[in-house]
Order: structure tokens, then C-alpha cells, then sequence
């Protein structure tokens, strides 16, 4: 196991220097990206673009917002996610139903269990995502594909959701103080 990550570590070093960056915006807009050990241009499983070159989704953030990831190709992939070199989590184990697919459809994978898909809650700051296919769907003969399509999505956190909980969690620690007080 820590064989198999000190090599994604290095895997990816190498790839963040060569890798296509594409900005993302907190829209919560799917954006694309394919993983093929068979065109990749280092012949790895780390996230593609349509050149077969390494690719990263960049974004700086002012506030909180959630990065979601999900396999939409055939169900029974599952990801490693990486903040530039930093681990940031993996997404949930899938099961496997070759040769169904949603043939794209980032919304309807998201929402079946049975493909994989995580969410991660960022803070201010600046990141580079990128990902590496960790565990690859089986076609009908049992044999790994590694070659499936993904998307990551990014949704700002909306302030006034954040300031209804901060006030909400006050109004709570203001009502505990004053019990305290009154027991007392």
C-alpha cells in the first residue's frame, strides 16, 4: 500500500510539470475528462485530456465551495484525488455492470450509487486537482478497461447559507451559556 502511493507521488510530480491546466469556475458546471492507459501519453492512468496529455482543473477560492467528482463511464471505476501532490481523498467504491454505461450523463451517475462520485468541502485558497484511476471496471471476461470518462464540478458555498449556520450555531452556544447561567 505505501509502495503503491509513494508511486503515485512520483507520478504525479512528473505529470504536474508536463499536465493541461484548465480553469474552473464555482458554477457547479461538469467539465470532462477521460482516463485510457492505452493513449495516454505516459501510458499511466492519470486523468487526460482530449490530446491524451495530462490534465488539472486550477481555481482559487475566496470562500468555501465543493469539488465533486464522478465516474460516468462504465460503473465499477473509483478515483484518488490530488491537490497538486497532496492527497485531498478518493471517491466511493463502485460497483461494477459492464457493459452498462450513462454514456456521459455526469448528473445521472452522480445521482446512481452504483458509479463512483465524492464530494470534498474546500476552504480559501488555491488548487490544483488532477486524479488517478485507482480501481478500473471489469469488462465481461474479468479483465480491467482502465479507460473510462469522469467530470469534476465546483459549487460555490452561498454566504448566506454559511451566515444562516454560524447564526444558528451562536443562537445555540448563546442558549447553553445562558442555562449554564441560570442553573447556577
Amino acid at each position: 500500500m505505501i509502495k503503491q502511493s509513494v508511486l503515485a507521488m512520483a507520478l504525479l510530480s512528473a505529470i504536474c510539470t508536463q499536465a493541461e491546466a484548465i480553469t474552473l469556475n464555482a458554477d457547479g458546471a461538469w467539465h470532462a475528462f477521460d482516463v485510457d492507459n492505452s493513449v495516454s501519453n505516459s501510458g499511466d492512468l492519470e486523468w487526460i485530456d482530449l490530446d491524451n496529455s495530462a490534465l488539472s482543473f486550477e481555481f482559487t477560492l475566496t470562500g468555501s465551495a465543493i469539488l465533486r467528482v464522478v465516474d460516468a463511464g462504465f460503473a465499477g471505476d473509483r478515483f484518488k484525488i490530488f491537490n497538486a501532490t497532496s492527497v485531498l481523498g478518493e471517491t466511493s467504491t463502485a460497483v461494477n455492470n459492464y457493459p452498462t454505461s450513462v454514456y456521459s450523463d455526469f448528473d445521472l451517475a452522480y445521482a446512481n450509487s452504483a458509479y463512483s462520485r465524492g464530494e470534498f468541502l474546500l476552504g480559501a485558497g488555491s488548487y490544483q486537482i488532477s486524479g488517478l484511476l485507482i480501481q478500473s471496471a471489469l469488462d465481461d471476461t474479468s479483465t480491467e478497461l482502465n479507460a473510462t470518462v469522469g467530470a469534476v464540478s465546483l459549487t460555490a458555498v452561498p454566504l448566506p447559507a454559511a451566515a444562516g449556520l454560524y447564526a444558528a450555531g451562536a443562537g445555540l452556544l448563546g442558549l447553553v451559556s445562558r442555562r449554564r447561567k441560570s442553573t447556577k
